[in-house]
């Protein structure tokens, strides 16, 4: 677990993707530098894999409280595909302690259904083969979102094969419904799995829109208003 650079108050913890059976490393340390060099404090978080549903909503939560008992006063997530889902979770899911709250967070290429068929199996990891219709809503963000929900930043690009975009528009659709804060961008080209996009095309600009939104969120009039 490494931390880069300093921002007083606000603290990110870095989710990368991998189908909850690996974490890829270029959605690691690469993002958690990049923070760091926007002045935003950032360290990579390295949840449960090959394990079921709670365990690493549970892991991370127990993250999220041990940086807020270390000081910060504002965390941020950030995660990509099945580390996107997870930062989803956390951010959305009821039962939170008041310490294990999530402030806002930044989702790319996100899995954030598991009603759908796509992207199989990170679901059967997390629900197993015969999770029912219940659990596979309590695990989808979009039935999550309430009028209380933090902010979101949303990013995929409409070709992605593995996770369709469809997955952003569902979550987009109900934090829309529910006047959520959001920001949602959708590029007409680019693989699944992009991590940072240098070099990538028009995706490659999401870094810059993420810098000016997560900015305003660790800003200390944005901290007052909540």
């Amino acid at each position: 677990m490494t931390t880069y650079s300093e921002s007083p108050g606000t603290h990110m913890i870095v989710l990368p993707g991998g189908g909850y059976a690996e974490h890829a490393p270029h959605e690691a340390e690469p993002v958690a530098r990049w923070l760091g060099g926007i002045g935003i404090q950032a360290s990579v978080f390295r949840y449960p894999l090959n394990v079921r549903h709670p365990a690493p909503l549970d892991a991370l939560r127990a993250e999220i409280g041990r940086r807020r008992a270390e000081g910060a006063e504002r965390i941020g997530l950030i995660g990509f595909s099945a580390g996107g889902h997870l930062a989803g979770l956390a951010a959305l899911a009821p039962g939170t302690a008041p310490d294990e709250t999530v402030q806002f967070a930044v989702l790319g290429y996100a899995i954030t259904s598991m009603e759908t068929e796509t992207y199989r199996p990170a679901r059967l990891i997390l629900l197993g083969e015969d999770a029912s219709p219940r659990l596979r809503r309590s695990t989808s963000l979009d039935s999550l979102v309430t009028p209380d929900s933090p902010p979101f930043f949303v990013w995929h690009t409409a070709e992605d094969p593995y996770v369709p975009p469809e997955h952003t528009y569902l979550l987009a659709s109900a934090l829309a419904a529910s006047q959520v804060p959001h920001a949602v961008h959708v590029f007409a080209h680019g693989p699944h799995s992009l991590g940072l996009a240098q070099g990538a095309g028009e995706a490659a600009i999401w870094t810059t829109l993420a810098n000016a939104w997560i900015r305003e969120q660790a800003s200390p009039r944005q901290a007052a208003r909540r």
